[in-house]
Protein backbone atom coordinates (compact mmCIF):
# COMPACT_ATOMS: atom_id res chain seq x y z
CA UNK A 1 0.00 0.00 0.00
CA UNK A 2 1.24 3.60 -0.86
CA UNK A 3 1.68 6.41 1.72
CA UNK A 4 -1.29 8.25 0.07
CA UNK A 5 -4.00 5.41 0.36
CA UNK A 6 -2.91 4.35 3.67
CA UNK A 7 -3.69 8.08 4.58
CA UNK A 8 -6.97 8.02 2.43
CA UNK A 9 -7.85 4.56 4.34
CA UNK A 10 -6.90 6.46 8.28
CA UNK A 11 -9.58 9.16 7.01
CA UNK A 12 -12.30 6.99 6.38
CA UNK A 13 -11.74 4.62 9.07
CA UNK A 14 -12.01 8.00 11.15
CA UNK A 15 -14.93 8.92 9.64
CA UNK A 16 -16.78 5.87 10.57
CA UNK A 17 -15.20 5.89 14.12
CA UNK A 18 -16.74 9.52 14.27
CA UNK A 19 -19.87 8.26 12.91
CA UNK A 20 -19.92 5.51 15.92
CA UNK A 21 -18.92 8.21 18.17
CA UNK A 22 -22.14 10.44 17.03
CA UNK A 23 -24.35 7.55 17.54
CA UNK A 24 -22.93 6.51 21.08
CA UNK A 25 -21.80 9.92 22.71
CA UNK A 26 -24.17 12.21 20.36
CA UNK A 27 -20.57 14.04 19.32
CA UNK A 28 -17.48 12.95 17.84
CA UNK A 29 -14.38 12.97 19.20
CA UNK A 30 -12.22 16.37 19.28
CA UNK A 31 -8.50 15.71 18.52
CA UNK A 32 -7.58 15.92 21.87
CA UNK A 33 -9.42 13.07 22.77
CA UNK A 34 -7.85 11.33 19.86
CA UNK A 35 -4.57 11.93 20.98
CA UNK A 36 -5.50 11.30 24.09
CA UNK A 37 -6.06 7.57 22.87
CA UNK A 38 -2.76 8.13 21.00
CA UNK A 39 -1.12 8.23 23.94
CA UNK A 40 -2.86 5.42 25.52
CA UNK A 41 -1.57 3.46 22.49
CA UNK A 42 1.62 4.86 23.06
CA UNK A 43 1.35 3.03 26.68
CA UNK A 44 0.67 -0.10 25.11
CA UNK A 45 3.32 -0.07 22.97
CA UNK A 46 5.59 0.79 25.63
CA UNK A 47 4.14 -2.55 27.37
CA UNK A 48 4.78 -4.73 24.44
CA UNK A 49 8.40 -2.76 23.98
CA UNK A 50 8.92 -4.32 27.61
CA UNK A 51 8.02 -7.77 26.63
CA UNK A 52 9.98 -7.79 23.64
CA UNK A 53 12.73 -7.55 25.93
CA UNK A 54 11.73 -10.26 28.65
CA UNK A 55 10.09 -8.30 30.86
CA UNK A 56 6.05 -8.89 30.02
CA UNK A 57 6.43 -11.78 28.04
CA UNK A 58 3.33 -12.51 25.93
CA UNK A 59 2.21 -15.49 23.38
CA UNK A 60 0.85 -13.51 21.02
CA UNK A 61 3.84 -10.43 21.23
CA UNK A 62 4.95 -10.42 17.77
CA UNK A 63 1.19 -9.86 16.90
CA UNK A 64 0.30 -7.33 19.46
CA UNK A 65 3.23 -5.37 18.89
CA UNK A 66 2.55 -4.77 15.48
CA UNK A 67 -1.34 -4.16 16.29
CA UNK A 68 -0.10 -1.34 18.38
CA UNK A 69 2.49 -0.26 15.96
CA UNK A 70 -0.19 0.06 13.11
CA UNK A 71 -2.65 1.92 15.91
CA UNK A 72 -0.02 4.61 16.90
CA UNK A 73 0.37 4.88 13.15
CA UNK A 74 -3.41 5.32 12.76
CA UNK A 75 -3.28 8.14 15.28
CA UNK A 76 -0.29 10.16 13.69
CA UNK A 77 -2.20 10.02 10.62
CA UNK A 78 -5.22 11.49 11.90
CA UNK A 79 -3.57 13.72 14.08
CA UNK A 80 -2.03 15.43 10.51
CA UNK A 81 -5.00 15.05 8.91
CA UNK A 82 -6.69 16.54 11.21
CA UNK A 83 -4.08 19.33 11.31
CA UNK A 84 -3.01 19.43 7.64
CA UNK A 85 -0.12 18.36 7.89
CA UNK A 86 1.87 16.97 5.03
CA UNK A 87 3.69 14.14 6.58
CA UNK A 88 5.69 13.18 3.44
CA UNK A 89 7.28 16.68 3.51
CA UNK A 90 7.48 17.11 6.96
CA UNK A 91 9.33 13.53 7.09
CA UNK A 92 11.84 14.47 4.06
CA UNK A 93 12.54 17.61 5.93
CA UNK A 94 13.16 16.53 9.48
CA UNK A 95 15.34 13.34 8.62
CA UNK A 96 16.94 15.89 5.80
CA UNK A 97 18.47 17.91 9.26
CA UNK A 98 19.07 14.81 11.17
CA UNK A 99 21.17 13.93 8.37
CA UNK A 100 22.91 16.65 8.62
CA UNK A 101 23.35 17.32 12.02
CA UNK A 102 24.68 13.59 12.33
CA UNK A 103 27.30 14.33 9.28
CA UNK A 104 28.32 17.64 11.00
CA UNK A 105 28.98 15.80 14.16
Amino acid sequence: MEFEQMQERAREIRTRYAEVEASTYGRSWTTEEIMLGFLGDVGDLAKLVQGKAGVRPRDDLDEALAHELADCLWSVLTLANAYDVDLVGAFTSTMDELDEALSEG
